[in-house]
């Protein structure tokens, strides 16, 4: 090896040592190219110490043991393709070459593929990152938002060529149809926990009302599958997509039995992709059922309490006065004020008739010549032509002064005058059509009146009581030797409490029906 290497310089051996003098980067790539050759591919199981991500994207970590250190590195492009990433204190068996880097003097191994090593490193690497999501409060109950009763719009996130959707699809079918949107991604693999993420965020940036309604519920659903089938559900970005979905969220991961970190960020844990459906969505038939029940409720509410309220009309109604009766008594007056007014009429044509001859006994004939002859003689001392004249003169002269205000007043006068003219006319029809409806009115309020009266309760067989102090209606309001008045149909009748108890009345007897005899057709 030795050999090899010297072939690589150019200087001759130095006088005295026949080692050659190597430099430092021939040195470097030596040993590189040895290490290669002889580590081109390796298998190297240990614990994750320190862990760098750049922002170039490599990923720098340490490999131990109880013994030994070993440096590696994971570019860029391999990292993008790792289905799981190397966590601190993670046990793993990374693939890959060793290699050395000369800028640090130090050989180190260029991982090509990390996996964890076993079931045991992935339940500790997942109760790890529950522990951390938790912390953050990602999984605190007051998080969680309410289910919608019954959400017009459901989005789906699952695999669109597997069973889970079909099932899904056919229980809401079978309880209540709505629309689903399906978010096609994959469900297992390096390409499941970045689609799903994509889809959660890409269903809550939808526009509500938009081309593409925005779903009022989603589920994020996958059948059953090992841990590692379903890991992609427990990865970070996965369970903080969920966390921030502002859509309602049902995750129905695997069987009853697996349990994923995305069930505890979701707002609701489904045991199956089918209990998801019957989560989203009541049984279109029980509601049905559940308003059939109420309406039959109303209706029978509505019965009772039309039934009761007729009842307490039809005894409201049984109190009150019969209208023939309350018209009778104003008749009764109306008459008695006829029959008063031609003696009335009589007694004040009298007193006029006295007034009149006292007046006539003032205006004699002689007594009226003595007054004309009385104020002649005052005209003829006040020279009555002088005094007449001067006083129509004034009366000429207040004419003229009024004659512009009188023709004034006069050309005021005439519109209103035919507005006069016109509300008279329009009042004369109005009156000939009120007049007609008013007068049917006050027959239908007769006939109501009649109706309502309590005179024909009366007619029946009954009778109204009264006493001093008002109508009678229990027998602590009675008194022996107290009188009262019994109102009967056809007028009232006094009596007096005995205080002793009610006589029954006989009833008649009933008059027998002769049998027919024996050999007769009836």
């Amino acid at each position: 090896m030795l050999h090899a290497m010297s072939e690589l310089f150019d200087d001759g051996p130095e006088p005295g040592d026949n080692a050659p003098a190597l430099s430092i980067s021939d040195l470097s790539r030596a040993v590189k190219r040895s290490i290669e050759d002889g580590f081109g591919h390796v298998r190297v199981r240990g614990e994750v110490g320190r862990v760098s991500r750049p922002r170039s994207g490599h990923i720098y970590l340490d490999l131990k043991d109880d013994k030994a250190v070993l440096n590696a590195v994971i570019w860029k492009g391999v990292a993008a393709r790792l289905r799981t990433l190397p966590e601190e204190g993670m046990e793993v068996i990374a693939t890959g070459k060793l290699t050395t880097f000369p800028g640090g003097s130090r050989y180190q191994l260029i991982i090509d593929d990390i996996a964890p090593a076993g079931v045991g490193a992935l339940m500790a690497m997942l109760e790890k990152r529950r522990e951390k999501l938790a912390a953050e409060g990602l999984f605190n109950a007051d998080r969680k938002q309410p289910l919608p009763f019954l959400p017009e719009v459901i989005g789906v996130v699952t695999s669109p060529s597997g069973a889970v959707i079909r099932d899904i699809l056919h229980r809401l079918r079978d309880r209540f149809p709505r629309k689903v949107l399906v978010w096609p991604v994959a469900v297992q693999g390096e390409r499941c926990a970045p689609e799903v993420a994509n889809a959660i965020r890409g269903f809550n940036a939808l526009t509500p009302g938009g081309a593409l309604p925005r779903p009022d519920l989603l589920i994020v659903a996958r059948g059953g599958g090992s841990l590692e089938d379903l890991w992609g559900f427990n990865e970070e970005a996965v369970v903080r997509a969920a966390a921030e979905s502002a859509i309602p969220l049902i995750s129905a991961v695997g069987h009853e039995t697996d349990t994923t970190l995305i069930d505890h960020a979701a707002d609701r844990r489904a045991p199956t992709p089918t209990a998801a459906a019957e989560m989203a969505v009541p049984v279109r038939s029980e509601l049905l059922g559940a308003l059939a029940a109420f309406e039959d409720r109303r209706v029978q509410a509505t019965t009772r309490l039309l039934r009761d309220r007729g009842e307490r009309l039809r005894a409201a109604s049984r109190l009150l006065p019969r209208p023939e009766v309350m018209v009778a008594e104003r008749a009764q007056r109306l008459d008695a004020a006829v029959a008063r007014l031609p003696g009335a009429l009589e007694r004040a044509a009298q007193r006029k008739r006295i007034a009149l001859g006292r007046v006539a006994e003032r205006l004699s004939p002689a007594r009226l010549q003595g007054q004309v002859s009385a104020r002649r003689a005052t005209v003829q001392a006040l020279q009555p032509e002088r005094a007449l004249r001067r006083h129509l003169d004034l009366l000429a002269e207040r004419l003229d002064r009024l004659k512009p205000r009188a023709d004034l007043l006069a050309r005021q006068t005439v519109q209103p005058g035919r507005e006069l003219n016109q509300l008279s006319h329009r009042l004369s029809h109005a009156a000939a059509r009120l007049l007609p409806e008013r007068s049917r009115q006050l027959s239908a309020l007769g006939r109501t009146l009649e109706t309502l009266s309590y005179r024909n309760t009366l007619a029946r067989g009954y009778a109204v009581i009264r006493a001093e102090d008002g109508l009678v209606t229990r027998q602590d309001q009675l008194s022996p030797g107290q009188a009262v008045s019994i109102v009967l149909s056809d007028g009232d009748v006094g009596a007096t409490i005995n205080g002793g108890p009610a006589a029954k009345p006989k009833r008649p007897p009933r008059k027998s029906t002769p049998k027919p005899e024996q050999g007769s057709l009836f």
